[in-house]
């Protein structure tokens, strides 16, 4: 038996192809994949063939961002049975290395990620990962939000990062789906106030409709001289100058989270300003633990994530669904459907 599968070979070719039908090992599952969220990063290695030091060299499998269907389980499994509706966590850590002992299993410098070459990821009909990375779904939760969970991590590890707290005034600087998940998780926090800005007007106007301030900074740029009115900066959009630019809106003694990836090797910030205005800025790479919490955060209606995936695409057309995601300013998120 085959599997189906879209296989990256280099850049922008991208080929629907025969793969063998994996069978799970002991504490494996197999999953019938329902939904895949296409990412940034997918975009990114499909028109770049790299991300960041991550090289394609061999031809990958796309997509890490999943939820599918248990369709078998190996010797030693107990936590999933076949037939369970589950999200599929794509980084799995050696679990021995003093990172992961420690609870950062996120930098474990084993990670097998999915997507990330040589691994690789979830646009194809049937994967097979470990039993701990999967978490079954409550039975109200739909398959598009199970796929929506990874990118919501995301959002909630930057959070902790910046120490989002009752009462605080956030700045999220890109209004993409990772920006307003982490808006959502922000305002589960108990933030007074949070504000997006990008230059996409439908990103923005999405931002609006979940009830968080907006600003074009295309048409309404911020002063390099902010007037320090924020608690803390989320930097999402990857844009160069956005990280430096949003520092200024930020008080003294407030708080950085740099999350979106710029396309450059290099940042240029204030220093001697940051210096002087004890500020405190920090980096993030994935996530740790948060699958149950983000699991909780919608099932309880605290954050809300259904309206996010606005267009969808059978596998057999995933180099559209690609393309689209990058150059189509009306979409909020692209999604691919394996078994469509």
């Amino acid at each position: 038996m085959y599997n189906i599968s879209a296989v990256l070979y280099g850049i922008e070719d991208l080929r629907i192809e025969e793969t063998p039908t994996p069978d799970p090992g002991r504490g494996e599952v197999a999953v019938s994949v329902q939904v895949v969220g296409v990412c940034g990063s997918d975009t990114h290695y499909y028109t770049h063939g790299a991300v960041g030091r991550f090289v394609v060299e061999t031809p990958l499998v796309l997509g890490h961002e999943a939820a599918g269907v248990i369709s078998a389980v190996g010797e030693g499994v107990d936590n999933v049975s076949p037939g369970d509706r589950v999200a599929i966590e794509p980084g799995v850590a050696c679990g021995k290395c003093r990172y992961c002992r420690q609870g950062h299993y996120n930098l474990c410098p084993f990670m097998a990620f999915m997507a990330t070459p040589p691994h690789n990821g979830a646009l194809t009909k049937t994967l097979v990962t470990k039993s701990q990375n999967v978490y079954v779904l409550p039975d109200e939760m739909t398959f598009e939000e199970g796929a929506l969970l990874e990118p919501l991590s995301v959002g909630i590890w930057a959070n902790q990062k910046a120490g989002t707290s009752l009462g605080d005034h956030v700045l999220i600087s890109g209004a993409g789906p990772v920006g307003l998940l982490a808006a959502e998780v922000a305002r589960a926090l108990g933030a007074s106030s949070i504000d997006l800005v990008d230059i996409n007007e439908t990103r923005l106007s999405v931002a609006a409709t979940h009830g968080f301030g907006v600003r074009n900074v295309a048409r309404d740029p911020f002063d390099k001289k902010g007037d320090g009115s924020y608690d803390l900066l989320i930097e999402c959009s990857g844009a160069p100058g956005a990280l430096d630019l949003g520092l200024w809106q930020v008080h003294a003694g407030g708080r950085a989270v740099m999350v979106g990836i710029p396309g450059s090797a290099s940042v240029t910030l204030s220093l001697p300003a940051l210096h002087d205005r004890e500020m405190s800025v920090s980096t993030i790479f994935r996530y740790a633990n948060t699958w149950p919490t983000a699991i909780e955060l919608v099932q309880s209606g605290r954050v809300h994530i259904s309206d996010l995936i606005t267009h969808r695409f059978p596998l057999s057309e995933a180099a559209k669904a690609l393309i689209v995601a990058r150059t189509d300013e009306s979409v909020v998120k692209a999604a691919v459907l394996p078994q469509v």
